[in-house]
């Protein structure tokens, strides 16, 4: 893992929830958006320096024994996370329980943050985001690592059957929220409505065979770090705005930036110039009107894309910037009342099919920011930095930085490409590649 760095299991157990499920509660229908989400992890890790310089081997057992505790409890709220994936419908609710592991790594924590690295972060965390939950049977896995220093990184894995980036969110704000709720503060567990979601977008039955395993050709695919901070993005904005789109969002101008640099990188390196598609996954409990809509759990993502023909005017960082804001709009307007399970059919089918072909440029991002993350305290207060990545071709993974106003961008090109991107000028102007956490 890096010159010297080693990181060595000492513990594994399973934490099963601190209360049985109620029979009636046993099975948890997966809903159609769920049926249509690859059986993988999705990861996060949480980084917390020691600021206490408190004793490193009492911290290391209290902090261990707080996290199992709270998480026991929170696994009764969020039961259907402590069952087991039933074909392509379903969870059964029999608490089975998370995997716990315990870690030591033998650095302090700054050796870490000083120049984050993808190949040795993956060591934080308990599972490969390609392995599928079936070989374990887990849809939880927690790896707690503790580093000489004191300070410590949580590495959470949950299968994307079961969550997508809002689920999680509550899941490991409620876990906090529990633990802190410890020292004799009521806890608040936020709320997620398990088999609500089936009901709005029942299962279809073509879809109840296990689906074939996301294959992730990642031989010659890199991950590279990118942060904008807020100074940038204002200018980025300044830039982007125009009467069709007077007032751009942080998302909106980051996004257009790193399409516009990728797919030159992309016809840079071809010598030629062909059409691109950026899909964004879109929170449909931000597009729904029900009321209800907001606290649907599990998986709740749909797909919207914009498009460029391959001319230089189609292409300008203006134009993406509209056509962002246009793809959105009128996704917003289409399926605010209503989404069906047919509808859902096409997002993905359509983006399967485009994602396959060799004549496309096709970028897929997916938007953390605005979740809650770095407010997450278990006791020892807020994390210094907390790390999305999922290595997949031509993704953009975005999470907000520390202090709410920059975004972290997180990107997987094949290596030809890469080399060109990294190294844009344009891009460079507003973003810094893999800039230290100390």
């Amino acid at each position: 893992m890096g010159l010297g760095i080693k990181v060595e299991v000492i513990h594994k157990e399973t934490i099963k929830p601190s209360s049985p499920t109620p029979h009636h509660l046993k099975n948890t229908n997966l809903s159609v958006f769920d049926q249509f989400l690859p059986d993988i992890y999705v990861p996060i890790l949480l980084f917390y320096p020691n600021n206490n310089c408190e004793e490193v081997n009492n911290l290391v057992a209290e902090r261990s024994k707080l996290l199992k505790t709270s998480l026991s409890e929170t696994l009764t709220h969020f039961y259907p996370f402590a069952g087991k994936f039933q074909y392509n419908d379903s969870i059964c609710c029999n608490d089975q329980g998370a995997a716990f592991l315990e870690t030591q790594v033998n650095c302090p924590i700054s050796k870490i943050l000083e120049k984050p690295d993808f190949v040795m972060l993956k060591q934080l965390l308990p599972a490969d985001m390609e392995s599928r939950q079936e070989g374990t049977s887990y849809l939880v896995q927690v790896q707690a690592n503790f580093f000489g220093c004191g300070g410590m990184a949580i590495g959470v894995c949950i299968s994307h059957k079961v969550s997508d980036a809002s689920t999680i969110s509550k899941f490991i704000s409620s876990w906090a929220a529990i633990s802190l709720g410890s020292n004799g503060t009521t806890p608040l567990v936020l709320p997620a409505e398990f088999g609500v979601a089936s009901s709005f977008f029942p299962p279809l039955d073509f879809l109840n065979t296990p689906q074939p395993p996301v294959e992730s050709d990642k031989e010659n695919w890199i991950t590279r770090r990118f942060v904008f901070d807020a100074s940038k993005i204002a200018a980025l904005k300044s830039k982007a705005a125009t009467a069709t789109v007077p007032n751009p969002t942080r998302v909106e101008v980051v996004s257009a930036l790193i399409w516009k640099c990728a797919f030159e990188a992309s016809r840079s390196n071809l010598g030629s110039v062909r059409p691109s598609e950026w899909f964004q996954f879109v929170n449909m409990r931000k597009i729904l009107v029900q009321p209800s809509a907001e606290n649907l759990a599990g998986n709740a993502l749909a797909l919207v894309s914009a498009k460029t023909h391959g001319s230089k005017v189609d292409g300008d960082f203006q134009s993406l910037v509209a056509k962002l804001r246009k793809c959105f709009k009128e996704f917003k307007v289409k399926y605010a009342n209503d989404v069906s399970g047919e509808d859902v059919c096409e997002f993905f089918k359509d983006y399967w099919k485009l994602v396959d072909q060799d004549d496309v440029d096709t970028y897929t991002c997916s938007s953390w920011c605005r979740f809650p993350f770095y407010v997450v305290d278990f006791g020892w207060g807020r994390p210094s930095w907390v790390s999305q990545s999922m290595e997949y071709r031509n993704l953009i993974v975005l999470m907000d930085t520390r202090d709410g106003d920059g975004i972290e961008a997180c990107l997987t090109l094949n290596e030809e490409e890469m080399a060109i991107f990294e190294g844009g000028k344009e891009l460079l102007e507003y973003a810094a590649l893999n800039p230290t956490l100390v």
